[in-house]
């Protein structure tokens, strides 16, 4: 019980595929001006990496070691797809917001590291598990930056208005620099440092 509550809780904090390993910082800068948008795609992430991970796990024995990319592209692209058309269908605005990041989850590095590194050595259960605290761990730092850059950027979040007008009326601005991809950068840089040992920061 301890060792799959450690499959997802340690990617979290100390095996954080952003923060620690430095992966999925490409979609972590374009979607995270906004809460809502960075949340579905947290959420997505966390569904295609960890039904994926099930899915290889289930035919890691019967896939061909000289195929095997091919075969795990497959199931990612199969099940990005499904994603992308769920969300085009019951979040059409968000989707379009995503643009064409929900895609590009095919190529993220999360998923295919996950995909080499556990699922091909791992049972199911242990590997959907593995699957999943890795989503939830890059989606955890998605959802932090978005809410600074949202908060202080636009004085909103999840699109309502959170900052009093009476601090506006005394003279309060939105910081335009947080709604611009190299403050997501600079963030995700704070949150490393804060992650660090004390003695490694000095």
């Amino acid at each position: 019980m301890s060792k799959n509550w450690n499959l997802i809780t340690a990617p979290l904090r100390k095996a954080n595929p952003v923060t620690v390993l430095i992966l999925g910082i490409c979609s972590a800068l374009a979607v995270t001006a906004k809460l809502k948008p960075a949340i579905v795609m947290a959420l997505s992430v966390t569904v295609v990496t960890g039904l994926s991970n099930f899915i290889i796990s289930l035919l890691r024995k019967g896939i061909p070691a000289k195929i095997r990319i091919i075969v795990q592209l497959i199931v990612v692209a199969t099940l990005v797809i499904l994603v992308d058309q769920f969300l085009k269908a019951f979040m059409y605005d968000v989707s379009k917001q995503l643009s064409v990041f929900v895609g590009l989850i095919i190529t993220n590095c999360i998923v295919m590291g996950r995909l080499e590194a556990f699922a091909m050595a791992h049972k199911p259960w242990e590997s959907l598990l593995d699957g999943l605290g890795n989503g939830l761990g890059y989606g955890s730092i998605l959802v932090m930056v978005a809410f600074c850059r949202e908060l202080f950027g636009s004085g909103t979040l999840l699109g309502y208005q959170v900052i009093p007008q009476g601090l506006y009326d005394f003279g309060y601005i939105n910081n335009g620099l947080m709604i611009l991809p190299p403050m997501a950068l600079i963030i995700i840089g704070i949150i490393i440092w804060l992650q660090k040992p004390e003695e490694d920061r000095k």
